[in-house]
């Protein structure tokens, strides 16, 4: 009898155990196949690869003790018991019983999807590191049409554009927005909560094509299961700052579909309303207090002297000096100087911009912002208004106490974190490159014009001070230049310069040894032959020194010998990699050349 063998009947061992196909996870549940999928969506259960595939490579494999989790799901009964209440229906319909299915409709089965995400995530953390696509899906939803051929609801689009403004005000309010990009795909936007980086793309305000060849059964069951958890993120968020969720908005400032501007109408409305309860109760509190001690107007006095020496006499100013200094303490460096970049400066919005990117991204950065239609909090006369955004070449009037700078400028001040010049974004004049800020140039190998530019801008508004054009930082490493520059000081530099003086005198005693020992040995290897031939070798001892590069090309080329094949096909695939890189960066070198070469010609 073989060693493995097994009679038929008996249990199955490894891959055949581990792994079952599609088909027989369906006709082991048995359900429909569009209800398993939707079923593995939910629970977060993807196919998986194993390394013996038993029933061919053209099946879907899915691991065994995820289908038998899929067997005790409560959701699995539910779907059940709502086929059987629709066949009900379809039963009573059949009958022309119109009372009997009316009555069925009325009290037809549903599920809720809170225990999934209390499962899927059990801490709030898990729910962040996870939310890139689901805020790309439901942004996505509230800016497509609502079509009955693909099953797309109006409640459905409305709920998606809820959330996301939610979501939105959120951010700005707290500060937490990070970076943003203009694409041609949409505008990206990054945000830093808890320490995690969360990156989601939101579509142009433009009219949305839906193409054919996506099913949206597919796409619907996703942003069914994304809805709940960005709900219960907001609410978890909302809590966190001492607001109340859902917001209640004014319903003037929804039919004006300004829902991003009545969010933070009704953030300043709770805020307002939580520090007049606050100093409400302590007033009270101490009146109380103050009114039992014997001190009673000598305190009195001294809360007297405070209210005082604040800046302003409104009743609630000490409660607002003890909130300010909690928020900056609570707040970190980067929040700080997020929050402060457009302090100050009152913006306005001609018709022809984004609006809704515009009104998220400038309040995240400490900016007042208004637009031209009604429910605006002011309007275009207003003498105090710094900077007006618009995107047309020609201007009606112009108002000479304010700025006329293209949208870019908004995007281009938030990535670099300082306010640029704004003579190069001025109306009817090319701006400068939209450079992203996911990309590491110094990684890329490639860095543009535009921002060693803005390099320089940042390093004086921070009053750095940066080397010159064509010194490396290698340069600092000198002990003089980093005495110029202030880096270390003078002992530190006396050390290092005395420590490099002692490695330059060692390695010339090193090669002058290596040199006298080369020569003896040539003049021992030719003592029977020419002395002519002796002085020679003696004079290109020099040059007959080993060659380090190739040296060091015969070492890669022996450990690629030595490789496994698998690694060795890796390797190729890397080196490919930085050819490709290498060859995209000569790529831009030579259109930069080319673009200086025509303006230099039109010169």
């Amino acid at each position: 009898m073989p060693k493995h063998y097994r009679p038929a009947g008996k249990k199955k061992e490894g891959n055949a155990a581990r792994y079952i196909t599609r088909s027989q996870a369906v006709k082991y549940l048995q359900v429909s196949l569009s209800l398993f999928r939707k079923l593995c969506i939910l629970k977060g259960i993807f196919p998986r690869e194993p390394k013996k595939k038993i029933k061919g490579n053209h099946h879907t494999y899915y691991h065994t003790k995820d289908i038998l989790f899929l067997k005790h799901e409560p959701l699995l009964e539910k779907f059940r018991e709502m086929r059987a209440y629709e066949k009900k229906i379809k039963k009573a319909v059949s009958k022309k019983n119109r009372d009997l299915a009316e009555r069925l409709l009325t009290r037809k089965p549903s599920y809720t999807l809170d225990m999934l995400i209390r499962e899927r995530y059990p801490k709030f953390i898990d729910a962040l590191r996870d939310l890139d696509d689901c805020l790309s899906m439901v942004h996505l939803f509230a800016a497509l049409p609502a079509v009955e051929r693909e099953k797309i609801p109006v409640n459905r689009v409305h709920n998606c554009r809820r959330l996301g403004h939610e979501w939105q005000a959120y951010i700005s309010r707290t500060h937490r927005l990070r970076k943003t990009f203009i694409s041609v795909k949409g505008i990206y936007y990054q945000a830093d909560i808890d320490g995690q980086k969360i990156t989601w793309l939101t579509p142009h305000a433009l009219q949305q094509v839906l193409p054919d060849d996506v099913d949206y059964n597919i796409m619907l069951t996703f942003l069914e299961f994304y809805e709940t958890l960005l709900a219960f993120v907001n609410f978890k968020l909302y809590h966190s700052i001492n607001v109340k969720y859902p917001p209640i908005l004014d319903p003037r400032l929804e039919a004006l579909a300004a829902d991003l501007y009545a969010l933070s109408r009704y953030f300043d409305n709770r805020a307002s309303m939580t520090e007049s309860k606050a100093t409400s109760f302590s007033e009270s509190d101490g009146s109380k207090d103050l009114g039992k001690g014997p001190n009673y107007e000598e305190s009195e006095l001294r809360l007297a002297q405070l209210q005082q020496q604040l800046s302003s006499n409104e009743p609630g100013a000490l409660m607002h000096l003890v909130q300010n200094a909690a928020e900056t303490d609570e707040d970190d460096s980067e929040t700080r100087e997020c929050k402060t970049l457009f302090k100050d400066i009152k913006f306005f919005l001609s018709r022809e911009v984004p609006r809704e990117s515009l009104l998220f991204v400038i309040p995240a950065f400490g900016g007042i912002v208004s637009w031209e239609g009604e429910g605006a909090p002011f309007k275009e006369t207003d003498h105090s208004i710094t900077h007006q955004i618009v995107d047309r070449p020609t201007q009606g009037h112009k108002f000479l106490s304010r700025e006329y700078v293209q949208p870019q400028w908004i995007y281009d001040c938030v990535n670099a974190r300082i306010l640029l010049p704004v003579e190069e974004y001025v109306v009817g004049r090319i701006p400068p490159p939209h450079l992203s800020p996911f990309v590491d140039n110094e990684v890329e190998g490639y860095v543009p014009e535009y921002a060693e530019t803005i390099k320089r801008l940042q390093a004086a508004a921070r009053k750095e001070v940066l080397p010159m054009p064509g010194v490396g930082k290698e340069d600092l490493d000198d002990p003089q230049n980093l005495l110029v520059e202030g880096v270390i000081d003078r002992a530190e530099a006396i050390e290092a310069a005395e420590k490099k003086r002692k490695m330059s005198v060692l390695q010339k005693q090193y090669h002058d040894e290596l040199k006298k020992e080369l020569r003896s040995t040539q003049i021992s290897a030719a003592s029977d032959g020419n002395k002519e031939s002796v002085s020679e070798h003696i004079d290109t001892g020099e040059d007959s020194l080993p060659d380090l590069s190739q040296i060091s090309k015969d070492a890669d080329s022996m450990s690629k010998i030595v490789m496994p094949r698998k690694k060795q096909k890796l390797l190729k695939a890397m080196e490919i990699g930085k050819e490709r890189k290498q060859a995209s960066v000569d790529r831009l070198k030579e259109r930069k050349r080319r673009i200086e070469e025509g303006k230099k010609s039109e010169k």
